[in-house]
C-alpha cells in the first residue's frame, strides 16, 4: 500500500474521530468512555499539532488510514522534554505499515522540537501495539496493574519508552 503521511488539519477531525470511536466504545485500548466528536478531535489536533505534532496517513485515494500524535508526558517543568505518543489505525488498514509510517515521521519531529524521550502507554493485552512499539525501538519500562476499570474488568497499562 502506498501511503502518504502529512500534518493533520482540522478537516481531518471527522475521519480521526471515526477511527478512534471503536477503540473507545468497543475495547479497553482507550481509557476514555465517551468518544470525542469531530469538534473535540479538531481541538486536539490543533493543540497537540502545535505543541508536539499530529500526523495522518492516507492512501492515494485520500482516505485517512490512521493517525499518530505526541502530547505532554506530564505538566511539571522538568518533564518538558518528554512526550507521550499514541497511534490509531483504522482496522481496515491494519498490518499494512501505517503505524510504522506514522511513527517514522512523528518521532524525529518530536526530537526536532526538543523532546528527549517518548512514552507509550498500552492497555494490556494488546499484542499488535506492543509489537509495533518494540519494532519502532521502544522498550518496556513497567506496568501499572489494575489502573483502569473498563468493560467490566480491571485493566493494566504497560509503559514503553524510547529515547529520541
Amino acid at each position: 500500500m502506498t501511503l502518504a503521511v502529512r500534518p493533520a488539519e482540522a478537516s481531518d477531525a471527522a475521519a480521526c474521530a471515526a477511527i478512534y470511536a471503536p477503540f473507545v466504545t468497543d475495547s479497553w485500548v482507550s481509557f476514555e468512555t465517551d468518544p470525542p466528536d469531530p469538534a473535540e478531535m479538531a481541538r486536539r489536533i490543533a493543540d497537540y499539532g502545535a505543541s508536539h505534532g499530529w500526523r495522518v496517513a492516507h492512501g492515494p485515494d485520500g482516505v485517512i488510514a490512521g493517525y499518530a500524535y505526541g502530547s505532554p508526558h506530564r505538566t511539571r517543568a522538568a518533564y518538558a522534554t518528554s512526550a507521550d505518543v499514541a497511534v490509531y489505525v483504522d482496522p481496515a488498514f491494519a498490518r499494512r505499515g501505517v503505524g510504522r509510517a506514522l511513527y517514522a515521521e512523528l518521532l524525529p519531529m518530536l526530537k526536532d522540537r526538543g523532546c528527549h524521550a517518548a512514552f507509550a502507554g498500552i492497555a494490556l493485552p494488546n499484542a499488535a501495539s506492543v509489537a509495533l512499539h518494540e519494532a519502532m525501538g521502544f522498550a518496556p519500562v513497567g506496568i501499572y496493574r489494575e489502573v483502569g476499570w473498563k468493560l467490566g474488568a480491571w485493566r493494566d497499562v504497560g509503559w514503553w519508552q524510547r529515547l529520541l
